[in-house]
């Protein structure tokens, strides 16, 4: 039986940085990796946000949902609302399907509740008016928010707290696919 060393290769501390600045060099830009490339698609600047449609039976949260979502269409993307179609680029339209309000903690004693929960369930679509192409085709959007009348909140609190929710993951349907 033959005995073999192992040996230890060294490389030279200039070698081994040029490896390593290789390496960085390419880092995962060859495998779709990071980019500095915008989230949004590139071709729209401008987006009408047309009222959203109530199908509930309470009113008013749709219009809490519409001024929620375009306050974070105008802060969180490079996009501008417009009033008019004549003017956008493109235009955002949705329905609201349900307003559902469940209780998830009772009182024991009273059967009275304690927590309750409002879920907001929407539809959403997206037009570019330039090239006629649906961005978001019918995507259905679900938020939820919870309140405690101890704590002196109630219906119209948790409805535009989970209209902002919605609205955060509406505009996160606006981001284009990697």
């Amino acid at each position: 039986m033959q005995n073999r060393r192992c040996t230890i290769r060294r490389y030279s501390p200039l070698l081994l940085a040029g490896m390593l600045t290789t390496l960085g060099l390419t880092g995962c830009a060859g495998i779709g990796g990071y980019s500095n490339r915008s989230l949004y698609p590139d071709d729209v600047h401008s987006v009408c946000l047309e009222m959203f449609d109530n199908r509930s039976f309470r009113r008013g949260v749709e219009y809490t949902l519409s001024d929620a979502l375009a306050k974070r269409i105008e802060a969180t993307t490079p996009y501008k609302i417009v009033s008019s179609q004549d003017r956008a680029d493109s235009v955002m339209s949705g329905q609201l399907l349900s307003i559902e309000e469940s209780s998830l903690v009772t009182e024991r004693e009273l059967a009275r509740p304690l927590e309750k929960e409002v879920v907001l369930t929407a539809v959403v679509n997206w037009k570019n008016l330039n090239t006629g192409r649906l961005m978001i085709n019918r995507r259905t959007v679900t938020a939820a928010a919870s309140y405690s009348d101890f704590q002196n909140q109630d219906f119209t609190y948790a409805s535009a707290l989970a209209a902002n929710k919605l609205a955060q993951k509406i505009v996160e349907l606006m981001e284009t696919n990697w």
